[in-house]
């Protein structure tokens, strides 16, 4: 079972823990022992501090010692803050009474002395303040605006990192990465301020690789899509709070599963073979029952997918947290359809499991998947297991939603077929709220990743398409031979689309325009190949 546990239930044993630095101790949190069979817990204790494990100076409150009160349960953690913190490197806990056996489960607070200038930990909402230091050290290249409001009425903020911040360039893709889906998963909001202030910094020490990405990318950041779900977790704390508080809206809506569910509707257009003549397979409209003003939808979707539609995303990413791997569409598990020439299911049949729809560009899904993971620290290290089962990557640290975890009505399936954009989940370990200590470690860990992640938009081919006047042509579509999911030209008529290394068949295609085709390579190098179209008047209409 585990928990610390003395040898016999003698008064003379202490748990010491040594922190290996100079700390600033605030509090212990105690827990019983975790057991099925034995009620073992700690009812109250001393608390001792020394600078060398030898000298031991109790916790008084100036005319004796104070004598601090734990557990009633094995299970409830219970929060004991010192009334005034102490300086020290070790600290010992002197059990005094106990229930059954002296057993102790323990979480030790404070904070080393150099940490605690960090910028930003725990403060609120959608972090507004490290976004105005940021903007204030770059103000040439970043800009702060905000995507909406929450249901209390907070605004979900967004830094945009650019050489031109404030205006699409032509030819130049938009990458996007979220966090804070749901409120309590924080580390991946930590890990986006730390990115605001390190391609700020890297900028204007010249680093060449931070200088490349924002000059050829516009880049659009959010720390915090549900504020509201944050606060509520901010306020528990990391240690006090749980898998469920902040995981929701205020309205109670899991933003992540909050999206039409446009795979079930495409899947049901194919199956009545009217996909593509009469109803397409990309760009698929958003069901008007889902538009209602009564429909249950987060203001804080609506606000995501108006942001969405309004910039021409190419690549994006959700952090999130649970678990330790990436998730790439579709999310949604297709139902096997019975058709009435089916033959007679035999007496021992059992109904099959979903069947598990790869999207077209699922070769790409899995490149971009494994440039996240492969460059991430820990991330392939799946040996252990996953943090709930054992691990469903083939440790390789990553895997496609539906076969991971089923849901329809996600944000990346929804991204996949209403927009351009690619969009993946990053699930970044079993600890959605980790200790402030831990995280410049996590960030170590992901730093790589999230840079050679955004570099993937430039994989691939990119080009404009113009009529023979040299005007662009907004919405043509740019369709690659094997792989059935077109995308489309942006208002300027440009477009990109990520590709795997090799050699493809592209035509553009434009409403009164006759179609042109190329042949366009694509190579290893990060480098998109330029593939522009030039689109003759087609006499259609007048031949009609």
């Amino acid at each position: 079972d585990g928990a610390w546990c003395a040898e016999d239930d003698g008064r003379a044993h202490w748990l010491e823990v040594d922190t290996r630095r100079t700390t600033k101790f605030t509090g212990v949190i105690t827990q019983g022992r975790d057991s099925q069979i034995h009620e073992d817990f700690v009812t109250s204790f001393y608390v001792g501090f020394s600078n060398d494990s030898q000298n031991w100076v109790m916790y008084s409150n100036g005319y004796e010692e104070m004598m601090f009160y734990g557990n009633v349960d094995k299970d409830t953690p219970v929060l004991t803050e010192f009334p005034e913190p102490v300086v020290a490197r070790y600290l010992r806990i002197y059990p005094q009474r106990w229930n059954g056996s002296l057993c102790l489960r323990m979480e030790v607070l404070g904070c080393p002395l150099s940490c605690e200038s960090h910028p930003e930990r725990g403060r609120g909402g959608g972090g507004r303040q490290l976004m105005k230091v940021v903007n204030e050290e770059c103000p040439t290249i970043t800009r702060i605006y905000n995507i909406g409001k929450s249901s209390r009425g907070l605004k979900i903020y967004a830094m945009e990192i650019s050489d031109n911040p404030g205006e699409h360039e032509m030819g130049e893709p938009e990458v996007r990465y979220t966090a804070g889906l749901h409120g309590n998963e924080v580390l991946g909001r930590e890990l986006l301020l730390l990115l605001l202030q390190f391609l700020c910094r890297e900028f204007q020490a010249g680093n060449a690789r931070v200088r490349s990405l924002v000059t050829q990318t516009r880049i659009h950041i959010v720390p915090s899509l549900n504020p509201d779900g944050y606060e509520l977790a901010r306020q528990a704390g990391s240690e006090l709070g749980n898998w469920a508080l902040g995981h929701w809206t205020e309205e109670g809506y899991d933003l992540f599963e909050n999206f039409p569910d446009l795979a079930s509707v495409l899947w049901a257009a194919e199956e009545r073979k009217l996909v593509p003549h009469k109803f397409p397979n990309h760009h698929i409209p958003i069901p008007e029952h889902y538009l209602a003003e009564d429909a249950t939808v987060a203001v804080e979707t609506r606000a995501i997918m108006a942001w969405m539609e309004k910039n021409p995303f190419v690549l994006g990413a959700n952090l999130q947290g649970g678990e330790k791997l990436v998730s790439y569409p579709f999310d949604t598990a297709r139902t096997l359809t019975q058709t009435p020439a089916a033959a007679p299911h035999p007496p021992d049949y059992e109904d099959a499991p979903p069947e598990l729809q790869e999207t077209p560009d699922h070769a790409i899904f899995r490149w971009l998947a494994i440039s996240y993971a492969s460059a991430h620290l820990t991330m392939t290290e799946t040996f252990h297991g996953g943090c709930h089962t054992q691990d469903v990557t083939d440790a390789m640290g990553i895997v496609q939603g539906a076969k991971w975890r089923p849901r329809a009505g996600t944000m990346n399936d929804f991204s996949y077929l209403h927009t351009n954009c690619l969009e993946l989940s990053f699930y970044l370990g079993c600890d959605k709220f980790p200790h402030e200590s831990e995280l410049q470690q996590e960030w170590e860990n992901n730093k790589e990743s999230l840079l050679t992640f955004m570099e993937q938009v430039h994989r691939g081919i990119k080009g404009s398409v113009k009529d023979q006047q040299g005007e662009p042509i907004a919405n043509a579509t740019i369709v690659v031979g094997g792989i059935d999911h077109p995308v489309r030209t942006a208002a300027g008529g440009d477009y990109w689309r990520i590709l795997n290394p090799g050699e493809y068949r592209v035509w553009a295609r434009a409403e009164g325009y006759n179609p042109s085709a190329k042949t366009c390579s694509v190579f290893y190098d990060i480098g998109a190949t330029q593939c522009d179209f030039v689109l003759s008047r087609s006499n259609w209409k007048r031949i009609r």
